[in-house]
């Protein structure tokens, strides 16, 4: 399976601030693609997607007193509105992505041709929400926030067998986060248990240090990163304590470099050395010199030779030195050996 379009991806996730206002919406997505163009990352924005006629209960669709209920109705957009927002975030040069609460914001996500679709962590054990869902045949990322072992292993499980790209983001389901609840050791969990899939932090802590997290995380392996986004907006509430405002965002992808930077290649035992690196090492190392007077078709011996700093250049070093070899010249008490006086071949360093 092909998982790079989740590699150093960073989801930007609107959801419902937009607030059913499909102005806000566009402003949110202008604002924050001028971040990610500035930092020449590859990102996604993130609507939400639920049907605004049957997902909330005909008798409670006017409860105010029950949050979740309020919020989704106040924020209810038309396929219309979405899929105007969809082509904004397409023409701003991003990825589009959604998550659909519901089967028929699954035909939406069709119909729209979004991109990426995001499994929430409230439905990573509904069968019959994924089963719809595996059928665009698109890539997905699920969350895993307060989601047991086993339903994790199913849904793995079930997309692997699908052959669908899957990847699969650390998360804490608490609005906001404090940090000493961000329970990081779990993207090593993630990696270790279901290695081939990219592992991601989806994060609502507060914005104050919004670096630290971020380096820890990336240093541990995630790949990839979702916060949700907003704007202080005329006549619209200010934004949730977990939402970041594009200056908060734009100090987050510029720590996720930082990080990036000081890890170096995630392959470590092939990375690239600089001579300011492999010079230093050379300096430390020992070169072979004569204990004695030698003459060519001398084998070196532990009674004819020794080893001491500097090395020289061209010397024989230390490092990959093996006794037994013939020399092809005469060589004088306390000289360097060097790699042409060989007669066998030696490696080289």
């Amino acid at each position: 399976m092909d998982n790079t379009i989740f590699e150093e991806l960073f989801v930007l996730e609107l959801a419902n601030n937009h607030r059913g206002s499909i102005e806000k919406g566009e402003k949110i997505i202008s604002e924050f693609a001028s971040v990610v163009h500035s930092n020449n990352i590859k990102a996604a924005i993130k609507l939400q997607f639920r049907d605004g006629e049957n997902f909330v209960h005909k008798d409670f669709r006017h409860r105010n007193d029950i949050l979740y209920i309020k919020k989704v109705m106040s924020s209810k957009m038309s396929i219309d509105d979405y899929g105007t927002l969809t082509d904004s975030i397409k023409k701003a040069g991003l990825i589009s992505m959604s998550t659909p609460f519901d089967e028929k914001s699954v035909d939406i996500c069709q119909m729209l041709n979004i991109q990426i679709i995001k499994i929430a962590s409230v439905n990573i054990n509904d069968k019959i929400l994924i089963e719809k869902i595996s059928k665009t045949k698109r890539p997905v990322i699920v969350s895993t926030g307060a989601a047991a072992l086993k339903d994790i292993d199913s849904i793995v499980e079930y997309f692997e067998n699908k052959q669908i790209p899957l990847a699969i983001n650390h998360c804490v389901s608490k609005y906001p986060c404090e940090k000493n609840e961000l329970e990081l050791n779990g993207i090593d969990f993630l990696k270790k248990r279901y290695p081939g899939h990219v592992i991601g932090f989806s994060t609502h802590e507060y914005n104050d240090d919004i670096e630290i997290p971020m380096y820890i995380a990336y240093a541990k392996g995630a790949r990839t990163f979702e916060r949700h986004i907003d704007l202080i907006y005329p006549n619209f509430k200010a934004p949730y304590e977990y939402c970041s405002l594009p200056q908060d965002i734009d100090r987050w992808i510029k720590a996720y470099k930082k990080a990036k930077e000081i890890c170096g290649n995630d392959q470590c035992n092939i990375r690239n050395y600089d001579l300011k690196e492999t010079d230093y090492i050379k300096s430390m190392r020992r070169g072979v010199y004569a204990k004695q007077n030698l003459k060519a078709g001398d084998i070196l011996t532990p009674e004819n030779v020794y080893f001491a700093i500097p090395l020289q250049k061209e010397q024989l070093a230390c490092n990959g030195f093996y006794y037994g070899q013939t020399i092809n010249a005469d060589i004088t008490k306390d000289d360097c050996i060097m790699e042409y006086n060989l007669t066998d071949t030696v490696v080289k360093h």
